[in-house]
């Protein structure tokens, strides 16, 4: 009977617990794209010399959403990796030469020069 007792109160807790991980983990998602969002609106845009050095995928679910992300490195030698549109990641190739502009850590465009 005693194991009994101890679950049937275990059990509440146990449930209220996850509840509040999980709730606390979707406030703390939220907040954070919010407070990322303001820094990137805060931030100049900027225009500079770049090279793509990389493109990747990341695919989720039952493949059923893809996202794209490129790398450039500009002229200091530092690399940037932006989440891009598919569009966008269709028309960029490794070792393309051009002007990136965006704006703290959100890509705006890639503008290919020959």
């Amino acid at each position: 009977m005693f194991f009994g007792d101890l679950l049937f109160n275990f059990v509440p807790i146990f449930i209220g617990v996850i509840f509040i991980i999980v709730i606390g983990t979707v406030l703390h998602m939220i907040f954070s794209s919010i407070k990322q969002g303001a820094k990137n609106n805060a931030s100049p845009t900027l225009t500079v010399p770049a090279k793509v050095v990389t493109k990747r995928t990341s695919v989720f679910g039952d493949h059923t959403r893809t996202t794209y992300y490129t790398t450039f490195e500009v002229e200091s030698g530092d690399r940037m990796e932006f989440q891009i549109a598919g569009e966008q990641y269709g028309l960029l190739a490794e070792d393309d030469l051009g002007l990136l502009t965006f704006q703290g850590t959100r890509f705006i465009t890639f503008e290919r020069k020959y």
